[in-house]
């Protein structure tokens, strides 16, 4: 028995993957606006990561991009409060998040609608929309991991899905940076369409 513990260790640790890979995959995590994570996931791919592994790296950098983020947004926020042309601009912002909310939720203070404004937008939006309905650092960073790691898992997805079709890692990635920048933008215009179509719709009813 005293034999095999030292062989169970070893075959443990032959399997955990090499803090190198790790590092290099956490380095492109941590791209701002989730530029990094098609090339981040198929770096991990090459590397032999796992799923969980991928996954628990992009919770880490989200981890890393909260405690460097969270000072830099209360600056922002206290000048913003002194500053009357700030803090206009300020109030327009949160009326945007109002608007942006409402497809999910009545209000922006609401955790879903939290959740899916860091999903629509980026973490770092999340977090401030947050902070601006008056979620402190743990929940308002939990609002925007949460839908940050939704984003991701969409994205890797769509990644890994594409990869097997589109062999070369290089093509595979521009096309989902392709689609991750246009996509939304479609989107927006057909929302933008609809909302100008509803009150003429209601116009015609009358």
């Amino acid at each position: 028995m005293t034999e095999t513990i030292p062989h169970l260790f070893k075959f443990l640790l032959d399997r955990l993957p090499s803090a190198s890979a790790m590092q290099s995959v956490l380095a492109l995590f941590l791209i701002p606006v989730g530029g990094g994570i098609p090339a981040g996931v198929l770096l991990a791919k090459t590397k032999g990561l796992t799923w969980p592994v991928t996954t628990l790296l992009y919770l880490v950098s989200d981890v890393i991009l909260a405690i460097a983020f969270e000072p830099v947004l209360l600056v922002i926020a206290f000048v913003c409060g002194r500053v009357p042309l700030l803090r206009r601009v300020s109030a327009a912002m949160r009326a945007a998040n109002a608007r942006s909310a409402a497809h999910f939720q009545g209000t922006a203070t609401g955790p879903v609608a939290l959740v899916m404004i860091a999903f629509g937008v980026d973490p770092m939006t999340g977090r401030a929309s947050a902070l601006a309905a008056g979620h402190g650092f743990l929940a308002g960073w939990a609002f925007a991991i949460a839908g940050d790691m939704l984003y991701f898992g969409v994205i890797a997805f769509s990644t890994l899905r594409l990869n097997k079709y589109i062999k070369d890692p290089d093509t595979t990635m521009w096309i989902i940076l392709a689609l991750m920048l246009l996509v939304p933008m479609v989107v927006r215009r057909f929302r933008s369409a609809r909302a100008l179509s509803q009150p003429q719709a209601q116009e015609n009813v009358a």
